[in-house]
């Protein structure tokens, strides 16, 4: 069976991505601070045709860079937020994301039951929290589909397949 003896719930380690994002939010303040003509050697100024430019102009282009940098790094702050949302669904305390996680489980399946352990693809692990079962079930890695409930806090997992859907919970 592709599942480990059960486990208590582990933590989410999301300090790495926290100091990612810090850095990420940081770095247009840093990087204001350096004109072009301090990040460039004189000779890549020179081939870049730069010295053409007046003061103004070099001033200008130092603020559109500026400017442009800030943006990109706004957009990718933002696209960072929303991955990991998206990659710690199931955990209810920490993501209001409820979009069903498919992936294939890791090894055998040989069936459901209370307290084991799916290890998927992606990573992620889940418990089996209710006493649903499938008996006779021998399958190499097969797709599942892990749903959240309509009302409340479930999430279900299901075979490809099969009908049958146990109550699960995220536990990495």
């Amino acid at each position: 069976m592709s599942a480990i003896a059960p486990t208590a719930p582990r933590r989410l380690a999301i300090a790495p991505l926290l100091l990612a994002l810090a850095a990420c939010l940081a770095a247009p303040a840093a990087l204001a601070q350096q004109k072009i003509e301090q990040q460039m050697s004189a000779e890549q100024f020179k081939n870049a045709g730069l010295t053409k430019l007046n003061d103004q102009e070099l001033s200008n282009l130092n603020a559109w860079l500026n400017r442009t940098l800030e943006a990109e790094t706004s957009k990718a702050a933002v696209k960072a937020q929303e991955s990991e949302a998206h990659e710690r669904r199931g955990f209810f305390d920490r993501s209001p994301s409820k979009e069903p996680v498919v992936a294939r489980m890791s090894g055998r399946f040989e069936g459901f039951q209370r307290g084991m352990t799916f290890v998927l693809d992606n990573g992620q692990e889940w418990r089996q929290d209710d006493n649903a079962d499938l008996p006779g079930v021998n399958l190499d890695s097969p797709q599942v589909r892990i749903a959240p409930s309509i009302i409340g806090n479930a999430w279900y997992l299901s075979v490809q397949g099969y009908n049958t859907r146990a109550k699960v919970v995220r536990v990495k």
